[in-house]
């Protein structure tokens, strides 16, 4: 039977407006999920704009977090009243799946971009009965419930402040888990991260949490730069036109770009210490050229890396996150201001003028 809902939803144009909706059963292998709140990430502007374009109308969002409603026949270890984050879709059936790299599933971009299930299908409708678009990253969050495939959701502890754990499913499995799983940082490196919004941010916390002695902070922020300074960065730098070299970073064992700005990123290609790796995880606009000098990375093994979602499996790395802010060592809370969900575009003009970090939307 369909369940009542409220939801945000993206029309032609990039309106959007809260509405009533209705929401199906879930099926065999999913999960009905009600939100508690969800995260505003980048990517979803970057949706909303049509620059990585989605059908409309659709239900965007996509750093969810909340309990359990229902669950399907076919779904294990979740049960009603369950406290969950949820994450990206994958298939579990693939090389890069089963390999435990659910961020590089060969199915990544029609699961999470196209906006529908597998078989084309939605679980959202309208009051005369027209789809929504759903499943947005594997749920479309930005609404008072969710469907889910069960392979999106991680059980956290019933004790968490869940409100704040929405954008451990992106934003900060992002940033953490490039520094963890596809950089490999570890104790005593040097690592430069350009770019301190909310992905930025939490490179610099797992950083310092993986012991690196050397985090340098880049942005054009000061206040960002302050920030960081806080959350673990030993030096930050304000752009303001000179290079990386120029900063004095040449020679670090890692770069991590979140700000997909090319001329930033040969730069950081150019400070790379032998055996240096770059991080690439930033959305660049279509057609982006990187020029770099093919001995300079040869000549001293340097590699350049693509990152999505941190090189994540979100079954590891969200309680991962979770044990370190625990111990006070990842605080998200300095980075999450709170907004309601009719005050959803007030959240989103946050995020984009940049005086908020992590904006998170509550449901209830």
């Amino acid at each position: 039977m369909p369940h009542a809902i409220r939801a945000a939803v993206t029309r032609d144009g990039g309106r959007t407006a809260i509405e009533a909706l209705t929401i199906d059963d879930p099926r065999i292998d999913e999960v009905l999920v009600k939100i508690v709140a969800t995260g505003v990430c980048h990517t979803d502007m970057v949706m909303r704009d049509g620059l990585l374009p989605v059908p409309r109308p659709v239900v965007l969002g996509h750093e969810g977090a909340g309990h359990v409603v229902a669950v399907g026949s076919a779904v294990e270890g979740l049960a009603p009243g369950d406290a969950v984050v949820l994450s990206f879709a994958s298939c579990g059936a693939c090389r890069c799946c089963v390999d435990h790299q659910p961020a590089y599933c060969h199915q990544f971009v029609p699961l999470n971009f196209l906006a529908t299930r597998a078989d084309g299908s939605t679980a959202l409708h309208g009051p005369g009965g027209g789809d929504v678009h759903s499943h947005v990253f594997g749920q479309s969050s930005f609404a008072t419930h969710a469907i889910v495939s069960a392979r999106n959701v991680v059980k956290v502890d019933a004790d968490l402040p869940i409100e704040m754990m929405g954008p451990l499913g992106c934003g900060f499995l992002t940033g953490a888990g490039a520094v963890w799983n596809a950089l490999g940082v570890r104790a005593g490196d040097s690592i430069a991260i350009l770019g301190t919004g909310a992905v930025g941010l939490a490179a610099v916390m797992a950083a310092r949490i993986a012991g690196a002695t050397r985090i340098v902070a880049v942005d054009r922020s000061p206040e960002r730069i302050a920030l960081a300074r806080d959350l673990g960065a030993t030096e930050g730098h304000v752009a303001d036109g000179r290079t990386l070299d120029q900063f004095g970073i040449a020679g670090v064992d890692h770069v991590l770009d979140t700000t997909g700005h090319a001329p930033l990123v040969e730069q950081g290609i150019g400070v790379l210490g032998p055996r240096g790796r770059i991080g690439l995880l930033a959305a660049f606009a279509p057609d982006t050229m990187i020029r770099f000098d093919a001995a300079h990375v040869m000549s001293a093994g340097r590699l350049i890396i693509g990152i999505v979602e941190g090189s994540s499996d979100p079954q590891t790395t969200i309680p991962a996150m979770i044990e370190h802010w625990r111990s006070g060592r990842f605080p998200i809370e300095k980075l999450i201001e709170f907004f309601p969900l009719d005050a959803i575009e007030d959240a989103i003009a946050a995020g984009e003028s940049g005086r908020v970090v992590k904006p998170v939307v509550r449901m209830i």
